[in-house]
């Protein structure tokens, strides 16, 4: 971490290039923890909206490398874990935001829970509404609940999973490869809300670390 947090772009570089090598797994563990604590706990305290932006924006302008060098290692239930998961979850969703939104809307026509109002998109879910969405779950780790984003980032995992696997469905006879890469995407994205759901509950317990 920088001394001068102002300058959010550069808080960790000290520590990315420390990361480089063979490094000793405790240490990479250590310090991943050590970041993401430091990050969160100056950022909730004191959450200037021109700090929170530019955090938000961060991969946007120096990509996912940096983030996933320092805490995409740790534990998926853990609190680097989680600030990965959310950081890679809005990347892939502006990467291809016309996909990201067909599949969640598709999941919010085929779901039987609250997951559509957990997760809070508008309706119908465009491109530009699921790369909204995706900004306001990383914007509520560092601002208001911690948990609620998490349990946002959750839902909307499990809604885009489900409407992979109808699309899949749809495709299995026509496109065969298309459908095994959906089934596979919806496979890894209930395992990341299922991360997420245990990364809230430690939250609320306090034990998130």
């Amino acid at each position: 971490m920088t001394e001068e947090f102002h300058k959010p772009t550069k808080f960790s570089g000290s520590k990315f290039e420390s990361m480089v090598g063979g490094e000793d797994p405790a240490h990479i563990s250590r310090v991943a923890h050590e970041t993401a604590n430091a990050l969160l706990s100056r950022v909730r305290e004191r959450p200037e909206p021109e700090v929170v932006e530019r955090l938000v924006a961060f991969t946007d302008d120096h990509g996912i490398d940096a983030i996933a060098e320092l805490w995409s290692r740790s534990s998926p239930r853990s609190l680097p874990g989680a600030l990965w998961a959310i950081y890679l979850l809005r990347t892939l969703t502006r990467q291809d935001a016309v996909e990201s939104s067909y599949l969640y809307q598709r999941g919010t026509e085929v779901a039987v829970t609250i997951d559509p109002l957990v997760a809070g998109a508008t309706s119908p879910t465009g491109p530009e509404e699921i790369t909204l969405l995706a900004d306001q779950i990383l914007r509520g780790l560092f601002q208001g609940d911690f948990a609620v984003a998490l349990d946002r980032a959750a839902a909307f995992c499990r809604i885009t999973a489900l409407g992979a696997t109808s699309v899949a469905d749809d495709s299995e006879v026509a496109a065969p490869d298309r459908a095994t890469a959906l089934t596979t995407k919806a496979l890894r994205l209930s395992h990341m809300a299922t991360e997420l759901v245990s990364c809230a509950r430690l939250w609320r317990a306090g034990s998130l670390d």
